[in-house]
């Protein structure tokens, strides 16, 4: 390979990371306030939301697949958590309450949200629907689903055994952050590792090809939508514990965050290219831009305008580089 190919294919295959530094480079430039510890740990613990949601989003999309629901599904395990914390479920037919402890109210969103992912997969495998559709559906009924369950009122107050996920440090790294970066571990290893791993890709790659080669296609999708459903309700738990809230509009908008930090770590939307650890650096291009925003004082109809910006660019370099292989 000539030396000018050889730096194309390396700046092309390093971009997402040459972006963060130039971006984290410029903000530094800008804002003397930028380069702190205190904003470091601040930027990590906001994107361990997003990044939750962008594993799953990751493997959906490798898969040739999309989740628009992520936002909704992530406020309704959070509510269904925060309500079986706060009250107790009345059983009128003998006259009991059923009290959840904090850790049976976190298997139950956690379920709730495993289920809705799983219900998802079910719409598109069993029933043909494009996911696309599939899960925008979702995203109505989830958010329909929170407004029920939390009468429009937040839910607060929540206590400080359920504060854990959201606040502790433990050997000075915020909680968020040791769940996000275990999950991230845990996800490369199943898609650089396993069969799984490599099952997703080769169904995003060529659906019709991995059918004739035997793979089960529809479970594969099955199992795919049902763990980016679980890593919603994760994210939703971690927020929820954070803001020692449950709001019904928690999470609206995220599928955009979301998707964002996946399109710009290389993940292509066509399917069958991407990588947990782009997606990481994804989320990092979007801490990084919405915290040096913040700290220049930019609008926030402005921050909405250049992140929507970022995608386009981002989208674009995808193509290109899709249209010349």
């Amino acid at each position: 390979m000539p030396h000018k190919q050889k730096v194309l294919h390396y700046a092309s295959r390093f971009q997402s990371l040459l972006v963060l530094v130039l971006m984290i480079v410029a903000m530094s430039l800008l804002s003397d306030r930028f380069m702190t510890t205190a904003n470091g740990w601040n930027i990590l613990r906001q994107i361990s939301v997003n990044v939750c949601l962008a594993i799953g989003m990751t493997m959906v999309i490798v898969s040739g697949g999309i989740d628009l629901s992520v936002g909704s599904v992530l406020a309704f395990s959070g509510a269904i958590t925060a309500g079986l914390i706060k009250n107790p479920i009345p059983i009128p037919w003998f006259g009991l309450e059923l009290q959840f402890t904090v850790w049976g109210a976190i298997v139950a969103g956690l379920s709730v949200g495993t289920f809705l992912g799983w219900f998802n997969g079910l719409m598109i495998t069993r029933l043909k629907i494009p996911p696309f559709v599939a899960t925008l559906g979702m995203l109505s009924i989830a958010r329909g689903l929170t407004m029920l369950w939390t009468k429009g009122f937040p839910i607060t107050g929540l206590g400080d055994d359920f504060a854990v996920l959201g606040t502790r440090t433990y050997a000075g790294v915020p909680a968020p952050v040791w769940i996000a970066g275990i999950l991230v571990g845990f996800f490369v290893l199943i898609t650089k590792k396993t069969r799984l791993g490599r099952y997703i890709y080769a169904i995003g790659g060529n659906e019709i090809t991995a059918k004739l080669s035997g793979l089960n296609v529809s479970g594969i999708k099955l199992t795919v939508y049902t763990l980016a459903g679980a890593l919603s309700a994760v994210a939703g738990l971690i927020m929820t514990s954070r803001l020692d809230s449950a709001q019904p509009n928690a999470g609206t908008g995220y599928e955009l965050d979301c998707i964002a930090a996946v399109v710009i770590g290389g993940t292509s939307l066509s399917g069958g290219r991407g990588s947990i650890w782009g997606t990481v650096i994804g989320c990092l291009i979007i801490g990084v831009l919405n915290s040096g925003l913040v700290l220049l004082n930019v609008s926030p109809f402005w921050q909405q305008v250049v992140k929507g910006a970022v995608i386009l660019v981002a989208v674009a370099i995808d193509r290109r580089r899709e249209s010349n292989e």
